[in-house]
C-alpha cells in the first residue's frame, strides 16, 4: 500500500469518527430540527390551502350577492351580504358592507345606509381611502336627509387640499350650508372649489351654477 493510499484510508476513518461523534452528540437535535422545519412547512402549505380556500368561497358568494342586486332582488342581496359581513373573510366583509350601504341607500333607508358607511369608516384595519370614502359617501346622503353637523362630522376633514376626494367634500358641505341657509359659507367652499385647477370640470360647472344661484338669491332678497 502506498503512502498516499494509506493516508487516505485514515482520513477516512478520522472523519467516519468525527461524523459518529457528533451524531452521537447531536443527532437528536438534528433530527428534532428537520422535524419541526417538516412540520413548519407543512402548517404553512395547510394555512395556505385553507386561506385561499376561504377567500375564493368569501369571492364566489359576494359576486353571487352582487348578481340578485342586478336582478333587482334587493332583500335577498341585503341577506347574502349580511351573511359575508358576519362570516366572510379577508376584505369581503368591509366590501359587503359598502355594497350593502349602497343598496340601502338606493332603497331609501337612508339611516341604515349611514350607519353601514360609518361602519367603514370606524374599521382602523381598513385602508385610509375606503374609510374616506366612506365617510363621503355617508355625507352625501346626510345633504337631504341630516344637517350641515351631520355632513361636517364626516366630511370636513376631506376638504383639505392634498386630498383626492376634496372636490366632492366642498361641494357636499357647500350644499348643506345653503340647505341650511347660510349662504356665506355656501359661497366660500363653492368658490374653493371654482379656484381649484384641479377640480373636474363638472364639479367646477355646478359650483359656479351654484354660486350664481345663491349670488341671484341674494340680491333678490336685499
Amino acid at each position: 500500500m502506498s503512502d498516499d493510499s494509506f493516508i487516505r484510508e485514515v482520513n477516512e476513518e478520522f472523519r467516519q469518527d468525527q461524523m459518529k461523534s457528533l451524531w452521537r452528540r447531536y443527532g437528536a437535535l438534528a433530527v428534532g430540527i428537520a422535524a419541526l422545519l417538516i412540520l413548519a412547512t407543512a402548517s404553512w402549505v395547510g394555512y395556505d390551502y385553507w386561506s385561499t380556500s376561504r377567500a375564493n368561497q368569501a369571492g364566489d358568494a359576494f359576486a353571487q350577492a352582487l348578481e340578485l342586486a342586478d336582478e333587482g332582488q334587493t332583500e335577498e342581496a341585503l341577506a347574502a351580504l349580511e351573511e359575508l359581513e358576519t362570516s366572510g373573510y379577508g376584505d369581503y366583509p368591509m366590501l359587503a358592507r359598502l355594497r350593502a350601504a349602497t343598496l340601502l341607500a338606493e332603497a331609501g333607508r337612508y339611516e341604515e345606509a349611514v350607519a353601514k358607511f360609518d361602519a367603514v369608516a370606524a374599521n382602523g384595519s381598513a385602508p385610509a381611502a375606503i374609510r374616506d370614502l366612506a365617510n363621503l359617501r355617508a355625507g352625501l346622503i346626510l345633504v337631504d336627509h341630516g344637517s350641515y353637523a351631520d355632513v361636517a362630522a364626516r366630511v370636513e376633514a376631506l376638504t383639505d387640499d392634498d386630498n383626492p376626494m376634496r372636490h366632492t367634500a366642498r361641494e357636499a358641505l357647500a350644499l348643506a350650508a345653503w340647505k341650511e341657509g347660510d349662504r356665506e359659507n355656501a359661497l366660500a367652499l363653492f368658490e374653493q372649489i371654482i379656484d381649484d385647477p384641479r377640480a373636474p370640470s363638472g364639479t367646477r360647472q355646478r359650483a359656479e351654477m351654484m354660486s350664481e344661484l345663491i349670488a341671484g338669491s341674494a340680491s333678490e332678497s336685499g
